[in-house]
């Protein structure tokens, strides 16, 4: 048996010890829902539990052990999915009662990936509705609680669900979407790992849209080798997915190396570091400090393209626009059903003239350019993941202005990179005097998770931060 408990076990550990036999697929997914059942009626993190799936999937798994020395690195892990991936039998809600009765008649590309490499799935957990804010909340269905407190704080969004359920140790892993932020928010708000991959390197067949051009697909994980393992089980064509890209088929956890001697990273002062809480900015400078020790040279830098995105008068309105097109009938014909703050913010989208939707997105394309030239001499970025750590769900929530104040800062770092195109990995890097967690981003280029990935876990085998877990002594 493990020295740990089950639930605190790393995917590396939960594997090792299903290939000694000193547990099996079996006992960890029934230890997890009886977790789940313990925890989760005051956490909310599911949706939705797939019992019955998870431990026939078990079931499978543990019989492939038994029959194989090795038959593969993640078979018998558990994992949830946001409620925005199909799962066969399953609605696909997408944050809405209004879609209890979608239900998928096949699993999302996602799922069969990790399904074939014998994950096994416990069920759909909660997102913002339409998977359209950051700061976690769902007035229809239910918002998770941060569960670093006890009073209830935002857990971040839009893979709120995913975020917390894996922070509070009820599945080692789970998927969630980014599309301006909503795998990474939640990630450093709950003091895990999240992974936001470029668009085209996972596929997104089944997965619900909010933006045809922003969307990508990402893991959350207590570590970088956790969330980087379950990633590279994403990498392949989906042929119900045109913009995946030839590239997706390399290996993210085969970088060039462990070590960071020679790497030149960029501390970036434009943007990202203003109006930023004292603690979160000093913590993701020592973050810098301490990746300069591991060999890296870490340097300020400027990056004007980032307020350039900012500054656009069009930025906010681009998702809200492609937002209004895949949720037409919904904000058509059921307005007053759905969650008031997403519908009033997003039906600000048809403000948006089609002269300006494609000069904005020019604008983007040329400043991608720009971006790539600057950082020919520069191997990754270090910003904040977020301006400020979770906030009280009251405060935030109190009114429609103190929502949407919030859930701009929130979003303002995370989504400079979604509009520039790049892949980040949040990790967690501190923590406040309340007890908060703290988020450091890396950025990389498009298609160098590898890269990110890497530098993340030179971080983590320097510090302890992502190895804290939230004590729950205080649901009853």
């Amino acid at each position: 048996m493990p020295d740990e408990p089950i639930h605190n076990l790393s995917i590396s550990d939960l594997v090792r010890h299903f290939r000694d036999h000193s547990l099996s697929p079996l006992e960890v997914a029934r230890h997890l829902l009886d977790r789940i059942q313990q925890y989760d009626p005051c956490l909310k993190s599911f949706l939705q539990l797939t019992p019955e799936r998870a431990l026939k999937e078990a079931r499978q798994a543990e019989r492939a052990w038994r029959k194989r020395e090795d038959p593969g690195p993640l078979c018998g892990v558990p994992y949830a999915v946001k409620d925005l991936f199909d799962v066969q039998g399953v609605p696909t809600t997408a944050g809405t009662r209004l879609r209890k009765n979608a239900v998928a008649g096949s699993d999302s590309w996602a799922v069969q990936r990790l399904s074939r490499a014998g994950m096994v799935l416990m069920g759909k957990t909660q997102t913002v509705q339409f998977a359209y804010g950051g700061v976690g909340i769902n007035h229809d269905q239910g918002t998770p609680l941060n569960p670093w407190k006890s009073i209830p704080h935002v857990p971040g969004g839009s893979s709120s669900g995913s975020a917390v359920a894996v922070a509070s140790g009820l599945v080692p892993a789970a998927l969630g979407t980014d599309t301006g932020g909503s795998v990474r928010i939640p990630a450093a708000l709950c003091g895990i790992v999240g992974l936001k991959t470029t668009v085209g390197r996972v596929g997104r067949s089944g997965v619900y849209p909010l933006s045809f051009r922003l969307d990508s697909i990402g893991p959350l994980a207590r570590s970088a080798q956790d969330a980087g393992q379950v990633g590279r089980e994403l990498l392949g064509i989906d042929p119900g997915d045109e913009s995946t890209h030839p590239r997706t088929s390399s290996d993210w956890l085969e970088g060039p190396g462990t070590g960071l001697a020679g790497l030149r990273l960029g501390l970036v002062e434009t943007v990202f570091f203003d109006q930023t809480d004292p603690e979160v900015a000093a913590s993701v400078r020592e973050a810098g400090t301490v990746l300069g020790s591991a060999g890296a040279v870490v340097e300020s830098l400027d990056l004007p393209e980032a307020a350039e995105v900012i500054q656009n008068p069009h930025t906010p309105l681009i998702t809200a626009a492609e937002a209004c097109v895949v949720n037409h009938d919904y904000l058509e014909r059921h307005f007053d059903e759905l969650d008031p703050v997403i519908a009033r913010r997003m039906v600000k989208g048809r403000q948006l003239a089609a002269v300006d939707y494609l000069s904005t997105w020019r604008d983007w394309e040329l400043l991608r350019t720009r971006v790539r030239q600057r950082l020919q001499g520069v191997d990754a970025l270090l910003v904040p993941t977020t301006p400020l750590p979770s906030a009280p769900l009251e405060v935030v929530d109190r009114d429609l202005e103190s929502y949407y104040a919030y859930n701009a800062r929130y979003l303002r770092n995370t989504f400079i990179g979604n509009v520039l195109n790049l892949c980040a990995v949040s990790s967690p890097c501190g923590f406040t005097r309340r007890g908060l967690p703290i988020g450091l981003m890396i950025y990389a280029r498009p298609f160098e998770e590898a890269l990110a990935l890497r530098i993340a876990r030179a971080y983590e085998q320097a510090t302890d931060w992502h190895c804290r877990r939230p004590e729950l002594s205080w649901i009853a």
